[in-house]
């Protein structure tokens, strides 16, 4: 397999995937609204998340042969296209007055499962589009500053359009957005496993491929404790994300301005982050980034629950979203590092089911946990108002702010607490990179 030695493929494939994000998260933002004022609960907006994740976990178990073994330039353009047709569809049952929440459900389902399929034929191309000097350095720019600075963005942007041009309008740029990462992908090419690897890949029956992954990562155990680390971090992770837009539109009396400045202090403090990790190329004991990064993002998480006014949201969001970028770019470059390209689809599918298998679980229960539980808890007379009232107020929004906090809480000491198992913490030493596995193949083919 081929591997490129600069970032020009890379480069034109990102300029085309930040435009489609751009819609995308205006898209996002408008509908966080409108299904706010449809519902006024946490549940349906945590339901659309729910929806949206559930077939990528699903699609994991069997994702991994069919992206080594198709075309990944043509997933990646699949995946774009299903997710415009699905926005199509969204935009002409609005334009008949026919929208209901359910269809957003649906929506989202698609978008997740064509979604997963073409982020892993990008991830697994990765490899041979950049050079390993820049891994770290371009999954931040395609990670976190194309998401970070659509986030900047798409707030403002939809907030002022949402009452000039409607979800309507707003829907059609998103569908223009798609046409344009169609377009750039097109343009570049992605190199594919050579013969001999295809070969290697299809070497054994449906079974061996679909278990591939898994056998792979049981037998380097570093690799499966970052997985296992990932599974209780994504759990606790998904149900605090899942109810915080509603936390902020609910505590701020439903206001839009509000939700899109903290919305903007997110994307802000996501792109500085992902900013100071391109230019840094992140920490050189790659582990350090992933626990770190992802303590003292829940740390600031914590501050954001115990926040009540829109300039401590938008502190402690900052905060939450400049960190995100060492937890996940230091944790794709080890993968990417260790991981032979010819593979990665099948091991990288493998490690997205394993760590986010807890993830729909999450989703599920955050929404009602706060529109059962923790809400009525911290109404005025609630059974935890009179305690933690004074902390986190009490009325509409009280109940999901405590919950976050916990939530938020429970990942700092997840995070921290990885530091005491030597399997995860000397990942780097434990498991050879796949170079160095190259070298040592050739030399013994030599000798």
């Amino acid at each position: 397999m081929t591997k490129s030695t600069n970032l020009h493929n890379f480069l034109i494939i990102w300029s085309g995937q930040v435009a489609s994000i751009l819609g995308s998260e205006m898209t996002n933002f408008a509908m966080t609204i409108w299904a706010w004022q449809f519902t006024g609960h946490a549940t349906p907006l945590a339901l659309i998340v729910f929806f949206v994740q559930t077939p990528r976990v699903i699609a994991a178990a069997f994702a991994g042969p069919l992206v080594d073994r198709w075309n990944r330039k043509q997933l990646m353009m699949i995946g774009d296209m299903a997710a415009g047709i699905s926005t199509i569809a969204i935009l002409l049952l609005l334009a008949t007055n026919q929208l209901e929440i359910w269809h957003l459900y649906v929506s989202g389902a698609i978008k997740g499962l064509f979604g997963y399929f073409q982020e892993l034929a990008y991830s697994a191309s990765m490899s041979t589009i950049v050079p390993k000097q820049h891994y770290a350095r371009a999954t931040a720019m395609e990670s976190y500053i194309s998401y970070s600075g659509s986030a900047i963005v798409a707030p403002a942007l939809a907030g002022t359009l949402y009452y000039i041009i409607g979800l309507q309008g707003i829907l059609v740029i998103d569908i223009v957005t798609f046409a344009i990462a169609l377009g750039t992908i097109s343009f570049v090419h992605i190199p594919q496993p050579t013969a001999t690897e295809i070969k290697d890949i299809n070497s054994g029956n449906i079974w061996q491929e679909l278990t591939f992954g898994f056998r792979y990562i049981i037998k380097r155990p570093s690799l499966l404790a970052i997985l296992v680390f990932l599974l209780s971090s994504n759990l606790v992770t998904n149900a605090g994300g899942a109810i915080a837009a509603p936390m902020i539109l609910a505590k701020s009396g439903n206001d839009a301005a509000a939700f899109a400045s903290v919305q903007f202090a997110i994307g802000v403090g996501g792109l500085v982050g992902a900013a100071v990790l391109s230019v840094w190329g992140g920490p050189s004991r790659r582990i350090h980034g992933l626990l770190l990064g992802g303590a003292l993002g829940d740390i600031s998480g914590v501050m954001l629950g115990l926040g009540r006014i829109p300039s401590i949201w938008m502190l402690a969001g900052f905060f939450e979203a400049f960190f995100s970028p060492f937890f996940g770019s230091c944790n794709q470059a080890i993968w990417l590092s260790k991981v032979e390209p010819h593979v990665q689809g099948r091991v990288f599918a493998c490690r997205y089911l394993i760590a986010q298998i807890t993830s729909p679980l999450g989703l599920a229960i955050a929404g009602p946990l706060a529109d059962r539980i923790f809400e009525p808890a911290m109404m005025s007379g609630g059974s935890l108002a009179g305690i933690l009232g004074g902390m986190f107020g009490t009325g509409a929004g009280a109940g999901m702010a405590l919950q976050y906090t916990l939530l938020a809480g429970c990942g700092a000491l997840i995070c921290l607490g990885a530091y005491t198992f030597r399997l995860l913490r000397d990942v780097e030493d434990l498991v050879p990179d796949h170079e160095q596995k190259d070298r040592l193949r050739q030399w013994n083919e030599y000798q």
